[in-house]
């Protein structure tokens, strides 16, 4: 919000002058972020009221010039050359003689110009440096000034716009009595009320009829007439000025003074042409065909959840956002109807998204507007506009309200600020601090029963009053110290294998990223998942970043799916990416768990009610390859990308977390039925899991996808892996290794894990290590067979091992494996 500092300084009780450098300070001394102090009118040199006492019309020019004479008090009246039509003879205006210098570094001088001697200036708003209205000169009212005055202090300059970001739960600061409340707390002087001195009086029978429906959710409606409004009468500069300032574009006089008085107090109104309102006010819900041209003059087609102003020729207002076009006030306004409502914050956010339309009042109301100033910001506002425009306020005005439940008192202890910042404040410090934000406040010894003001909906309960008395004391004031860590402690044995993984897969190749955590729409479609797949069982919440996206990752594949098209579509091929991360799955546990109180800790009961609304949240890891496995160069044209990588990868994970792992084939879509292998680990008991999946995505899901041909990818549960601490480490034998290769041949269906199996099974507790380094199919090994060749490595722990034992035990393991597989020797 922006606001200018002598609008803010004039609601403090102290005479001591505060510049803009000091008033930045205090905001950001209370929680407020400056985000702009922008200086206005900071003019050097002879800056005069004059009065226009001749003109003479110039029309041999291609536009209109005027020849002016205009006095300039004490000196001899001045010549100056305008193009401005909008002062007459008689006119106040602002001259700028020479030797001043104007904002922007523009200085005046004598000079000759369209044939005639210039010696001055006629300004407008905008050379002032005040606003951007350069249509016309700024001419003040009669018998504002005389002749000669010097028009800085005439016009209140120079003075500086202060703009604050205001946080969603601070609507009250979107005034000058907010910020004028917070402003006096951090320099501790006392606070002038704005229209404290303002009675409304209570409304009569005889006003304009107003209906309020309760499904609107507004609680309040004003409605006031004046009557006799001049229509042509001008807001006078002070209110002009501050109006620029703000970054509000002065219009009439009844508009000017409504969006005053919303800066000011923090309450919108709006000004209807009562003469063109048919019948009472109804504060409703919009019909479904219901149409409403708006002020902007666009044709808004109404949806039934909007709230409207209407008449009884139907909608003639946006409530809290705009009005409408058919009872705008304009030239011809004498009767003006004044509307002060209470409108609910979500209605009104939700009209303005759904229309597109922003506005001033708007954001008001979206962060709450104190219900106890309707009426007096419309009775501040009738007596503006007599003040300005003339006519009457008529004595029989209208206040509809509906019920409301007060705020309820908040026990608190006063020492809970004391506890919460470990700082020792002196006596009454709560109290005192709690009054100035407006709580009453009642002591009790050591508690206080505060009630928060109606302007202050955020004050809920203890912790936002802590809040507010260690917000005013200073938040700098808090000592800021680290905590000691406790002697003994670490990394739990799951973070360890977490980062295990992670580090064993980077080191492979693979690069980290972080996939999005919702489900892109239609994912589970474009894989071919039957409707029964357990991956569909989502869960969605309820105010999603995205409205396709409201569901949650029961898998990492498509975000990272979706990582791997980002990255094709700018130019990268070989890819080799994995993220950890949860997947939700649900429970079926529906069970909504009330909000807790936040003064005590939840009792066990609490906190087994929690875990069980909960879903599970297994953390996953998943990794995609696509491209060249090994890059292509002089030595060669590099490796496509083949299952075998996604296995290898997969080996790995289970390296990293310690653990063996066996492939099985298996079909599981997304992957290719003939290239993908079902991830096994079996416990102690000899009890096999199934934790993943990896292999080639299958064809069809790659081509619905845009995905390259042959892409690899796996997926595993790391919770679903046994958690294995190695301690006391494991001794290693110091004794040689006896290296053996053998070579056997299999029926080509057998899968070559079989195989591994039942070697390692027959090579008893000598055998270290058994790797698989050559397959071959070929004539030599006969039709709808297989050669596979396997390094075994043999090494006993207490003594050197010879080659006649390590040759005994390779054989017992082709024996083994003949009886299992039917391998042969070859």
């Amino acid at each position: 919000m922006r606001v200018p500092q002598s609008w803010l300084t004039e609601v403090l009780d102290s005479d001591t002058a505060r510049t803009a450098e000091e008033i930045d300070a205090a905001f950001v001394r209370v929680g407020f972020e400056i985000e702009d102090v922008e200086p206005f009118g900071d003019i050097v040199g002879p800056l005069v009221v004059g009065r226009v006492e001749s003109i003479e019309e110039l029309t041999e020019f291609k536009k209109p010039i005027r020849f002016c004479r205009v006095a300039v008090g004490e000196d001899a009246p001045r010549d100056i050359v305008c193009g401005a039509r909008n002062f007459t003879e008689g006119d106040l205006v602002v001259v700028a003689l020479p030797g001043t210098t104007l904002p922007g570094g523009f200085q005046i001088a004598t000079r000759k110009t369209y044939g005639k001697t210039s010696d001055g200036m006629i300004c407008s708003v905008t050379e002032l440096g005040v606003g951007d209205d350069h249509t016309g000169i700024l001419v003040l009212p009669a018998g504002s000034a005389a002749p000669g005055d010097d028009a800085r202090t005439v016009l209140g300059l120079p003075d500086t716009a202060i703009e604050v970001n205001v946080t969603p739960d601070r609507g009250y600061a979107f005034s000058v009595r907010g910020l004028g409340r917070e402003l006096a707390g951090s320099v501790g002087v006392g606070f002038r009320e704005p229209g404290a001195d303002i009675d409304p009086g209570t409304a009569g029978d005889g006003g304009w009829p107003v209906s309020i429906d309760p499904a609107t959710g507004a609680t309040r409606y004003t409605a006031t007439v004046i009557t006799g409004v001049d229509p042509t009468a001008a807001s006078p500069w002070w209110l002009r000025k501050r109006l620029l300032i703000a970054g509000i574009r002065p219009i009439s006089a009844v508009v000017d003074v409504t969006n005053y008085v919303m800066i000011e107090l923090g309450q919108p109104l709006h000004a209807f042409d009562a003469d063109r309102v048919r019948g009472g006010i109804a504060v409703r819900t919009a019909h479904s065909d219901e149409k409403l041209v708006t002020l902007d003059g666009a044709e808004r087609a109404l949806d039934p959840e909007d709230v409207v102003i209407a008449d009884d020729s139907g909608a003639i207002a946006l409530a809290g956002v705009m009005g409408g076009a058919s009872t705008e006030v304009g030239d011809e306004t004498t009767r003006v109807l004044l509307e002060s409502a209470t409108f609910d914050p979500v209605r009104v956010f939700r009209t303005g998204k759904r229309h597109k339309l922003s506005s001033e009042a708007a954001k008001r109301f979206e962060r709450t507007v104190d219900p106890e100033t309707t009426a007096v910001a419309a009775a501040r506002a009738a007596q503006l506009i007599v003040d300005i425009a003339g006519g009457t306020a008529e004595s029989a005005w209208t206040d509809e309200r509906l019920p409301v439940q007060p705020a309820a008192p908040i026990d608190f202890a006063a020492d809970a600020p004391d506890r919460t910042a470990g700082i020792d404040y002196p006596a009454g410090t709560s109290a005192k601090r709690l009054r100035e934000v407006g709580c009453e406040v009642v002591e009790n010894g050591e508690r206080l029963t505060v009630t928060p003001p109606s302007w202050r909906p955020d004050l809920r309960q203890s912790a936002d009053l802590v809040e507010e008395v260690l917000r005013l004391e200073g938040l700098e004031d808090i000592p800021a110290v680290v905590p000691r860590a406790p002697g003994g402690r670490g990394l739990t044995p799951q973070q360890r294998r977490r980062r295990s993984i992670g580090k064993t897969l980077a080191l492979d190749g693979f690069v980290e990223v972080l996939p999005y955590p919702f489900m892109p729409a239609g994912v589970f479609d474009t894989w071919g998942l039957p409707d029964d797949d357990p991956r569909r069982a989502t869960v969605s919440v309820l105010n999603p970043l995205e409205s396709d996206r409201p569901e949650l990752n029961t898998t990492l594949l498509p975000g990272l799916l979706e990582m791997v098209s980002r990255n094709l579509a700018r130019g990268q091929r070989d890819l080799a990416l994995f993220t950890i991360g949860q997947v939700v799955l649900p429970t079926g546990n529906t069970e909504v768990v009330e909000a807790l109180d936040v003064t005590r800790r939840p009792d066990p009961a609490d906190l087994a009610r929690i875990d069980a609304s909960l879903p599970d949240q297994p953390v996953h890891v998943a990794a995609v390859l696509t491209g060249l496995a090994e890059p292509a160069g002089p030595w060669g044209p590099g490796r496509a990308v083949e299952a075998g990588d996604a296995f290898a990868a997969v080996r790995s994970t289970a390296r990293g977390a310690g653990v063996d792992v066996e492939l099985v084939a298996d079909e599981h879509l997304p992957w290719h039925p003939g290239r993908c292998a079902r991830v096994v680990v079996t416990d102690e008991a000899g009890e096999q899991t199934t934790v993943g999946w990896a292999g080639e995505l299958h064809p069809a899901v790659c081509d619905r996808a845009n995905l390259p041909k042959r892409t690899c990818a796996l997926e595993l549960s790391i919770d679903a892996l046994p958690l294995t601490v190695t301690l006391p480490a494991p001794s290693l034998s110091a004794f040689p290794a006896v290296l053996q290769d053998v070579a056997v041949v299999v029926a080509e269906t057998v899968p070559a894990a079989d195989v591994a199996a039942a070697l390692r099974d027959g090579a008893g507790e000598l055998l270290e290590s058994l790797e698989l380094f050559d397959v071959y199919t070929g004539d030599q090994v006969g039709q709808g067979n297989k050669s596979l060749a396997f390094a075994l490595r043999f090494r006993a722990a207490d003594r050197t091992l010879t080659e006649d034992e390590a040759s005994a035990a390779k054989l017992a393991a082709v024996e083994h494996a003949a009886g299992a597989v039917g391998a042969r020797l070859r």
